[in-house]
């Protein structure tokens, strides 16, 4: 080793100055000219409430220039397959690094896609099969459920010399399993959804919703293709004619001079409806495909979606199948007890991977899953596993709310794993509403005042301390703690589940009370969602409001979405004697120029594309002809550009009164986003925003119980109290509510909690306490009566 003679150390090299992610002058979305200095290397929490401003901060700001500027690193051709990212509003972005964004976003719903699918796991599953299965059946795609197995044979002309003809087969051997094509359920019809058959076609004998028997597409096909006697009762057909009916191929025929394809009623039915998104259709359409369809489990493969040869080759007597059905932790067991040097290095990332499911609190999973069942916390903790084995340092990790659908008693685990990535030696910008992950920040960025238009500032910035004592709303809230109520309220009757067995339940039986606030707990993957969801929807009178996504583009808003743009538009109209198309954005009123959008887009390929306001309409959407009508006053554009609390008061009195509009502004003034544009795009609303109108939707619906999943989600400790308060007039009004929930202030809350586990998995799905919350506190006999014990201070 040589020594070093220079003594006299430098005071810092040049390069330890930039310690800090500067941020000066950002304007995206709400935020009003932010600046702020973020301190490198270290934990910084992101409080405040919901509609801040956070998420413009770190995701749509800091987040999103970094990945635009290493997009740019890349070659022009590279980039134009890539997604163009616009530059944020911001003036100066300083001292970034490279952003790994770990969010809420679901992961995709795709049939085939699985958990393995998802994480790669699958596919060390399917190299380990095809070197150490016996009998061995091919390559790893041949236990592959996505891959079909093809075979192939014919001429094929070789250019070669002189060219001539050869003779050649092509095989490939695939997984999937040929009968459900990869899916592990095939869909039933039930014909008696389709068609009366005691009526002829002639007779009107078609009930799906749209087949007038007019229909020059649908009914007058089948009434005039030659092929069926149109005066004859659809029960009375012969084999051949229910044959060509129901499943003939498509067939060029002609009726009235037009030439058509006729095509059997069964895969006519499977294009029209089934190749949609359910979540897309209109709501009559979307019962109809409910009624009309069932899916059961593949017989041929048994929903492991595999084909019989890839079943068949196994390790130490398990299948690729039987692997993927296991719980991951118990799997990860397994695979530890594989010792076969050859493939040491597979085996070696495969424990790694398995085990960082148990690390990040999803060991209870199976590998087998759909994806699109996940919950946002799952589908975000499945994201983070790529991550915790990684040597990257000096990198940017940014969460979103990662406490997320987890038990008091794992947020622990999760704040550890986030200090671990810190001391690692990277920057952790995580925005988050609990006081246990705020408590472990080494620096905390607090946005308000309140939400939207009143939010996008610095309300305080510095030590969790300095947070308590700051005076802003979420240092004052940060203490916060519900207590458990004097007297609950007596049940009025009962809603009876039997028998329960989905996923890992184990024939629970239980009587949800009626009239009551009911709250569902137990530890993640103990099998709430699946005792809930799995036993409830469908019954007479539940109204089920889940985590899914609310589907949306730029156009739409919560007036939109509501059902509240048809009442104002009916108000316009009626006040003017035109017509309601009018007062549409996206009918009749659009500004020409930028057919409503507001602004005009204009794509540069490769570079980020610039969205400019319309010059004609000055961003408002409407033709100028349309903008000289008013109500009470105010022309369309300017009605939509209120506040929801503002709006309530317009539509309340005076020339504007219009009830049902007010009803609804009501509702969504009730669930805390009085502050929201009624005309503000869905894409900018955030997560816990879109639950809540969500549920402001719901709220008309006519049902006595509503089932709510995890509603405090993206609240802020202060909104909470404001749910709260929602929750016990509903149960007042005479509804019953049935939330699942882990946050201890819906617990305390409750008149009765039905708490499941006592583990995750297969260490679950029973029924551990079933009773008042008082009776849970003072037995803390189970993980959940311990932590709300701890939580309301007994």
């Amino acid at each position: 080793m040589a020594e070093s003679t220079d003594d006299a150390r430098p005071a810092g090299h040049a390069a330890d100055s930039h310690d800090l992610i500067r941020v000066h002058g950002a304007r995206e979305n709400n935020l009003k000219d932010v600046s702020i200095e973020i301190p490198k290397r270290r934990l910084t929490v992101f409080t405040g409430v919901s509609g801040s401003g956070k998420s413009s901060l770190v995701f749509s700001t800091i987040a999103a220039e970094s990945q635009r500027l290493i997009n740019e690193t890349y070659s022009t051709f590279v980039q134009g397959f890539m997604p163009t990212l616009a530059r944020p509003e911001v003036d100066v972005l300083e001292g970034l690094t490279t952003a790994i964004i770990v969010d809420q976003q679901r992961l995709g719903a795709d049939p085939r896609s699985t958990v393995g699918t998802a994480t790669d796991v699958n596919a060390m599953l399917r190299i380990l099969f095809s070197r150490l299965g016996r009998p061995h059946i091919g390559p790893p795609s041949a236990y592959a459920f996505n891959v079909p197995s093809v075979r192939a044979s014919g001429a094929i002309t070789v250019e070669r010399g002189n060219r001539k003809a050869e003779r050649a087969t092509f095989t490939r051997t695939g997984g999937m399993c040929p009968r459900c094509e990869g899916r592990g359920t095939v869909s039933d019809i039930d014909l008696t959804q389709l068609y009366d058959e005691s009526k002829s076609i002639a007779e009107g004998a078609f009930t799906i919703p749209g087949w007038k028997s007019d229909s020059f597409w649908t009914v007058r096909v089948y009434a005039e293709s030659g092929f069926l006697d149109p005066n004859k009762p659809i029960g009375k057909f012969t084999e051949q004619e229910m044959q060509d009916f129901l499943y003939r191929e498509p067939t060029k025929v002609k009726v009235e001079g037009v030439n058509l394809t006729y095509e059997g009623l069964i895969p006519k039915i499977q294009k029209s409806f089934l190749s949609k998104d359910r979540e897309s259709l209109q709501p009559h359409i979307r019962a109809f495909v409910d009624r009309a369809v069932t899916f059961t489990t593949c017989p041929e493969c048994d929903g492991t979606r595999l084909s019989e040869g890839a079943r068949s080759s196994k390790i130490d007597g398990i299948s690729i199948a039987d692997a993927c059905a296991m719980q991951i932790s118990d799997l990860a067991e397994w695979v530890r007890g594989l010792d076969e040097p050859s493939v040491a290095p597979l085996l070696t990332a495969l424990r790694q991977t398995l085990d960082s499911f148990s690390d990040i609190g999803l060991g209870y999973l199976s590998l087998e899953r759909p994806s699109g069942t996940l919950s946002g916390g799952e589908a975000q903790r499945v994201k983070m596993i790529r991550h915790l084995g990684s040597s990257l340092t000096d990198v940017t990790y940014v969460f979103d709310e990662p406490s997320i659908g987890l038990h008091p008693h794992d947020i622990q685990r999760m704040n550890e794993l986030l200090l671990q990535l810190r001391d690692k030696g990277n920057t952790v910008l995580v925005v988050e509403h609990k006081p246990e992950t705020i408590a472990i920040a080494d620096h905390v960025v607090d946005l308000g005042p309140g939400a939207g238009t009143a939010g996008g500032t610095i309300c305080f910035e510095g030590t969790v301390e300095g947070l308590r004592a700051s005076g802003t709303i979420t240092g004052r809230h940060l203490d916060d703690r519900a207590t458990l109520k004097e007297t609950v309220r007596r049940p009025t009757g009962k809603l009876e589940i039997r028998g329960a067995n989905a996923h890992n339940l184990r024939d629970v039986d239980v009587d949800i009370p009626l009239g009551v606030l009911t709250v569902v707990t137990g530890v993640a993957g103990s099998g709430k969602s699946s005792l809930i969801h799995g036993s409830l929807p469908g019954r007479d009178g539940v109204v089920l409001i889940d985590q899914g996504a609310i589907k949306g583009s730029r156009r739409s808003n919560p007036a939109t979405y509501t059902g509240l743009l048809d009442p104002i538009r009916k108000a316009f109209a009626k006040a003017n004697g035109v017509k309601p198309a009018l007062f549409s954005a996206n009918s009749e009123g659009a500004c020409p120029t930028c057919n409503g959008a507001g602004v005009i887009y204009t794509d540069l390929v490769t570079m980020a594309g610039v969205a400019a306001p319309c010059e004609d309409c000055e961003g408002k959407r409407f033709q100028a002809a349309v903008l000289e009508y008013r109500l009470g006053g105010r022309d369309i554009s300017e009605v939509l550009a209120m506040p929801v609390d503002e709006a309530e008061e317009f539509f309340g009195s005076g020339d504007a009164r219009t009830p049902a509009a007010h009803r609804i502004l009501g509702r969504l003034s009730d669930v805390g986003l009085g502050y929201l544009g009624i005309g503000q795009p869905l894409t900018t609303l955030s997560g816990g925003e879109r639950q809540r109108l969500k549920l402001a939707t719901h709220m008309a619906d006519k049902g006595g119980v509503y089932v709510l999943d995890e509603p405090t989600t993206g609240l802020h400790l202060a909104d909470v109290e404001q749910l709260l308060g929602l929750l016990d007039r509903l149960v007042d009004s005479g509804t019953s509510v049935v939330v699942i929930e882990h946050h201890q202030a819906v617990m305390a809350h409750a008149d009765w909690i039905i708490d499941l586990g006592p583990g995750a998995g297969h260490d679950g799905g029973t029924v551990v306490y079933q009773g008042t919350p008082a009776d849970l506190v003072a037995a803390r006999s189970t993980l959940t009566g311990r932590h709300l014990a701890d939580y309301v201070g007994a």
